[in-house]
């Protein structure tokens, strides 16, 4: 991976790159050792944490918990008014140890990575927005427009505690008119040598729901035709056979043509995209909406009959689909009135548009001190925090400034996750030169 140090302002390049990333790489795995699995949370420890550092740095935090041991987080510095906000999540999902070869969360430093828990999702991207936030500071750089920092509880969970929260709560921390977070990764070690970092301007729409039928018990040796398990198995045979239609949205249109002038896909039409869809179920996901069986529960006994038989669907819609609509269609689809339906998550689309500041800028930056790399639109196929600042109207990108190669992006929510330092150092040099030429005067 090669790239040139040569930033934008003198005020950037007098950084010590070398101090910088030490600092970023020790910072980052102590971060790692603070378990903020959700559930249940306990993300005050990692306010506690990033509270501490930034006052080291002579900048002002504000920290409000939701609930107790749920803490959410707020600093900016520069001119008042609308902000450049870095975001960020404190939690991570839970681990399955036994499939690590690595305790995921001591933070070690191996074979030149980071490994643990939230490496990639999101601690290590938060040690880099922490590490901007504060060169500039230290370095002394003078804003024209503010820069803040917000770190937000219960991501992965559906942002209730977090971001929704803090909108409600301390709506002052949601004044910003751009914000950077989690939702695109950069890709590395492509065929043809190509380097290729993402920026997502819109993500799929999460829906998640419980399916319940209830129906007559009775003796196992006695089969009726009242049983709720056999009723709700029948109608999620029906759920599953529902084919949800391809659907070229023009950010996905553009990421495949971008794709494919990096070599990558043969595509130059949308017939040539719908059959790449069908040999990657990755891009499929991000051409259609989404219906997966998670769980299934029921029964007390093997010679018992139940009462009630539940399902919980992970649904991801696309951003211009009507989520009331879709409900409808699938209470269709399932055909059998006496199914209850509880949405146990909701949100709605939104998207910014991609001929803004921003992409010029990442564009540029790149350029200059990526060799080759491409800047390449993206769907974010899961959801982050962003969506609720873009039912704002506030312009919001998915931008991880890192070139990670395929073999690593499984450890997001899989195992053995981790973060080379290299790209810990790319990911500070690359947001430090944007944001500057965002912010800097």
């Amino acid at each position: 991976m090669e790239w040139r140090e040569s930033l934008h302002s003198r005020a950037v390049t007098d950084i010590d790159w070398d101090d910088a990333t030490a600092e970023a790489t020790s910072l980052l795995q102590e971060y790692i050792r603070i378990d903020t699995s959700n559930p249940p949370g306990n993300e005050t420890r990692a306010t506690d944490f990033l509270a501490g550092i930034l006052q080291e740095s002579g900048i002002e935090v504000s920290v409000a918990e939701a609930l107790p041991g749920r803490g959410n987080l707020y600093a900016r510095i520069g001119p008042p008014g609308p902000t450049v906000c870095l975001l960020n999540h404190t939690d991570v999902v839970p681990v399955e140890r036994r499939y690590w070869s690595v305790e995921p969360f001591a933070g070690e430093l191996l074979r030149g990575s980071i490994w643990g828990r939230g490496a990639l999702d999101m601690k290590g991207m938060a040690i880099i927005e922490l590490m901007t936030f504060m060169l500039l500071k230290r370095q002394g750089l003078a804003l024209r427009r503010g820069l803040s920092f917000l770190a937000v509880a219960d991501e992965e969970a559906g942002s209730t505690l977090g971001a929704a929260w803090v909108q409600e709560h301390r709506p002052a921390w949601m004044e910003a008119d751009l914000v950077i977070n989690e939702g695109a990764y950069g890709m590395a070690n492509l065929p043809g040598g190509n380097q290729l970092f993402q920026v997502a301007p819109t993500e799929k729409v999460p829906l998640w729901l419980r399916l319940t039928a209830e129906g007559r018990p009775g003796h196992g040796s006695v089969p009726h035709e009242d049983n709720c398990v056999e009723r709700l198995v029948r109608a999620l045979a029906r759920l599953e056979a529902w084919k949800q239609p391809l659907e070229i949205t023009p950010v996905m249109r553009a990421h495949v043509m971008a794709l494919a002038e990096a070599g990558l896909v043969r595509a130059k039409n949308d017939r040539d995209i719908h059959a790449a869809a069908e040999r990657s179920p990755g891009l499929r996901a991000r051409l259609a909406n989404t219906v997966v069986l998670t769980s299934i529960s029921t029964g007390v006994k093997v010679n018992v009959i139940p009462s009630e038989a539940a399902a919980t669907l992970d649904c991801r819609l696309l951003p211009d689909v009507d989520v009331d609509r879709f409900i409808a269609a699938l209470r269709k689809t399932l055909a059998d009135d006496r199914i209850g339906i509880e949405v146990l998550h909701r949100s709605e689309g939104a998207a910014t548009g991609m001929d803004h500041e921003f992409v010029e800028v990442v564009d540029d930056v790149i350029g200059e001190m990526v060799e080759g790399a491409r800047l390449v639109p993206e769907m974010t196929s899961g959801f982050t925090d962003s969506r609720i600042f873009r039912q704002r109207g506030v312009a919001s990108f998915g931008f991880i400034p890192c070139l990670i190669p395929a073999g690593e992006l499984s450890g997001i929510h899989g195992h053995d996750e981790r973060i080379g330092v290299g790209n810990l150092r790319l990911g500070m040099q690359v947001l430090t030169a944007v944001v500057t030429r965002l912010c800097g005067e």
